[in-house]
């Protein structure tokens, strides 16, 4: 009986252990699961209506890597280059942002923005559809010259496509906020205070099991 308390403890512990593990990566990856009732493009390529789930691959400097998958995270779709974007107050829910198109186009993702940040990504569209987009939007677009692979995103150069067509350095254009300044307070469904209450109290239960256990079997 005593033994069977200590391993139900144990298994305690390492639940929550796992649980707290899981939702860190949730977060640090950004994955958000996103369902579109029409078409939407996103650079190279249009997502049929449905859900998908949008995770960050990599960050560093003034790129990210976005990975696009199926619903159930099975399948990877497309590999997306961005650039960091920033909003004025973080919002308690993920945000999607459009670029005007025509009516007959599908709307063009411009930036994922997720719960609790004031920091998302803005999409880098290929410098033949950011013209069009920057003309319709009259503001500048995140451009490159050709679709990267996911072997070039973290070299390939990066402009600034102008309403007129014309190009400027993409920092002038798009100019970054240090990182550390990001407000990276989760909403209160997504906190771990929670999780580390609970880890914290199966360890002191753990603990005193344990103790009484070693203390009876003398």
């Amino acid at each position: 009986m005593k033994i069977k308390i200590a391993l139900s403890l144990l298994l305690g512990l390492l639940l929550s252990g796992a649980i707290a593990s899981q939702v860190q990566a949730q977060t640090f990856n950004k994955r958000t699961k996103l369902t579109f009732s029409g078409p939407v493009a996103v650079p190279g390529r249009v997502l049929t209506a449905g859900t998908y789930t949008f995770t960050i691959l990599d960050s560093f400097g003034d790129r990210q890597i976005v990975q696009i998958w199926n619903a159930d995270k099975t399948e990877l779709i497309t590999t997306v280059l961005a650039i960091p974007n920033a909003r004025l107050e973080p919002t308690d829910k993920t945000v999607i942002e459009f670029r005007e198109r025509p009516a007959d186009r599908p709307q063009a993702i411009k930036a994922w923005f997720y719960p609790g940040y004031t920091y998302g990504v803005e999409f880098v569209y290929q410098k033949e559809e950011a013209v069009q987009l920057a003309k319709v939007e009259n503001e500048p677009v995140p451009a490159v010259e050709a679709l990267p692979t996911p072997t070039t995103m973290k070299t390939v150069p990066l402009v600034a496509v102008t309403p007129q067509g014309e190009e400027e350095p993409a920092a002038q254009a798009f100019p970054l906020a240090e990182p550390t300044k990001e407000v990276a307070e989760l909403p209160k469904t997504a906190s771990l205070l929670p999780l580390i209450g609970i880890f914290g109290a199966t360890c002191l239960l753990f603990g005193f099991g344990l103790r009484r256990f070693a203390t009876k079997t003398r």
